[in-house]
């Protein structure tokens, strides 16, 4: 970093002829609300930033990445890392959607994948040493049998999400040993919920805030967890838990579920307090009816995009919900449409800062948690659909906020910084019909594969799902490859 290291430095006075005419990031853009600057990843999902704020960490599909923000106008990229684990009989490690810095340990970065099964790949956990950004170091990695979409990382220890077609768990693993200290899954609570297909039930994320975990279980809705002793979960409390027996009936009912609201907890994340939840909920709509050519045949559109509720969790047995904040509108709701439905967020100081695919990014002041109150928010949805937002340094005058962009048709994934002061975007593009459809693979759990009118892999009649969605791209090539997986795997322990 030591052209940001001139820039901090007296140097900076002798330069003026070379820099904007203001430095300080308000200065930058007096008008409208709009980005500081943005640089290009390639593969960009998930992001977070460092403590101080002066560096972002990418997960890039193919690697991990690390930007410099501190100059939050002229963001610069500091480190790719790309095919990790290239020497591993089995690597590299691909399928990369998430990356964590342990909470505790700001040094200590962890890097996860795949998201979904890729018959014949590595999986588990790599650790990494950013206490130089510009140059990450491997520390160690922690090969698992099954792949890892989300994690999250505190006190030494990774809290990994398990869905590989015949477990939906969260397991707890020691980053320095390896070893599994636990694993929890919801038929440790009631046996009942085995009678719920898999992808309904699929613990999609993972938030970790002092002794309390929070699983965003899907259909299965948010799982409250004490983890005070890690090798020893216990449940404490859920958000809109429903009965598993009910949810098994339903999904019976109607053959297929899981893209339409309600349930679909995607993300979830507390405040400082760990008494405020957000709980982000991915949907889409499907269309139905029609084909006879009747008025009464006429097809519709059911559900739609999912917003994010919030939530008092000061009594984790009792939670009350406080209100929502609805996604913006989609001019196609389906899900090979326009997606503006809720992605990842962050809850900090007072203030949401959230993510909607192609409906952009927004700013809420949610000191008052029942009436949320938006502040900005931006778009371009030709260029950006936005995987996460978040807070990198507070504060109107000095503060922004990074949002992650996965790219739209040609357009490359994207980290944009944004100010953390209130403003409106000046002609908001619309939300045209897509340049290129959203719809990517989903993750496949069951042992056949059917194709549903509207693209998506529908559920088979053997008691699995044959998909679940909110998995994003290159989930698996199919179920025949998920069965190789997990033989695979089998002959492996063996």
């Amino acid at each position: 970093m030591r052209r940001r290291d001139f820039l901090r430095t007296g140097a900076l006075a002798g330069a003026t002829a070379l820099l904007p005419a203001a430095a300080t990031p308000t200065a930058v853009h007096p008008g409208p609300y709009q980005p500081y600057g943005h640089v290009d990843v390639p593969g960009t999902k998930e992001a977070v930033t460092s403590p101080d704020g002066n560096v972002a960490y990418l997960a890039t599909s193919t690697g991990y990445a690390t930007v410099d923000v501190s100059v939050p106008d002229r963001p610069e990229l500091l480190a790719d890392v790309r095919e990790p684990l290239a020497d591993h009989e089995s690597g590299p490690l691909r399928g990369i959607y998430d990356v964590k810095l342990d909470a505790t340990d700001s040094e200590t970065l962890v890097v996860v994948g795949p998201a979904n099964p890729l018959p014949g790949a590595v999986a588990g956990v790599l650790v990494v040493d950013v206490t130089d950004p510009a140059a990450p170091e491997r520390v160690a990695f922690h090969e698992t049998d099954y792949p890892i979409h989300n994690c999250f990382a505190r006190d030494g220890l990774a809290y990994l999400t398990k869905n590989d077609g015949e477990t939906n768990a969260l397991v707890i693993l020691d980053l320095d040993s390896g070893e599994t200290l636990s694993e929890w899954t919801l038929t440790d609570v009631d046996g009942a919920w085995a009678d719920v297909r898999n992808g309904r039930r699929s613990v999609h994320d993972v938030y970790v805030r002092g002794d309390a975990a929070y699983l965003a279980h899907w259909d299965a809705g948010t799982w409250i967890l004490d983890v005070s002793d890690p090798a020893a979960p216990e449940r404490v409390g859920g958000v809109a838990v429903p009965d598993p027996t009910e949810l098994a009936a339903s999904t019976a009912e109607n053959g297929r579920g899981g893209i339409l609201p309600p349930g679909n907890h995607h993300y979830v994340a507390t405040d400082e307090s760990g008494t405020l939840l957000a709980v982000g909920r991915e949907s889409w709509a499907r269309r139905v009816g029609g084909g006879d050519g009747s008025e009464e045949s006429e097809s519709r559109l059911v559900g739609g995009p999912s917003g994010i509720d919030l939530w008092d969790v000061s009594d984790p047995a009792a939670p009350e919900k406080l209100s929502t904040i609805d996604p913006p509108p989609s001019p196609d709701p389906t899900y090979g449409g326009v997606w503006t439905t809720a992605h990842n967020f962050e809850l900090a100081d007072g203030r949401l800062y959230s993510s909607w695919y192609r409906g952009g990014v927004k700013r809420h002041d949610v000191s008052d948690p029942r009436n949320p109150e938006q502040l900005s928010r931006w778009r371009m949805p030709d260029e950006a659909s936005f995987w996460t937002a978040r807070l990198a340094k507070p504060g109107a005058q000095e503060g922004f906020f990074v949002g992650a962009s996965r790219g739209v048709g040609d357009v490359p994934g994207r980290l944009y910084t944004f100010p953390d002061h209130a403003g409106q975007q000046a002609s908001a593009p619309s939300l045209a019909p897509e340049r290129a459809s959203e719809t990517e693979s989903l993750v496949v759990t069951g042992t056949e594969t059917e194709t549903s009118s509207d693209g998506r892999a529908a559920e088979t009649d053997d008691g699995a799902s044959a998909s679940a969605p909110g998995f994003g791209a290159g989930a698996a090539a199919g179920a025949l490859g998920l069965a190789a997986w997990r033989l695979r795997r089998r002959v492996r322990r063996e």
